[in-house]
């Protein structure tokens, strides 16, 4: 039985979640020493059990962190500022790509300017 087969509100291995997340089971130890929220059960021989709470800060901890561009510290800050899921802010503003930026008008650019800034950075760096 996969976790896709598993009725939403049973508990999950570490194998279970982390088939269904796509990323390794130390990928998960990891961000339950970065992510205080996320604490699984553990039973015997360390065996851990996550919760549905755990499933899905697990799954919003991966969004933020593989699609909206976070970083672990960002993800800390913004668990910590808004735990629930529905009030989290929108994403982080992306940069420009570079294709909006315009290549400057022939003639626009004044040459001879540039020359003289050219030559009197070049003065400057050689004394």
């Amino acid at each position: 039985m996969t976790a896709a087969d598993k009725d939403p509100e049973a508990f999950r291995t570490i194998g279970e979640l982390s088939e269904e997340l796509g990323v390794a089971q130390h990928i998960l130890r990891y961000w339950e020493t970065k992510f205080p929220q996320l604490r699984p059960l553990q039973r015997a021989g360390n065996r851990r059990y996550y919760r549905p709470a755990d499933v899905a800060l697990a799954r919003r901890i991966h969004h933020l962190l593989t699609n909206e561009g976070y970083t672990v510290r960002g993800v800390q800050k913004l668990l910590r500022e808004h735990p629930k899921a529905d009030e989290a802010p929108a994403a982080p503003a992306q940069a420009p790509e570079p294709a909006m930026f315009s290549a400057p008008v022939p003639g626009s650019v004044d040459v001879e300017r540039l020359i003289v800034l050219r030559d009197r950075l070049r003065d400057a760096i050689a004394d």
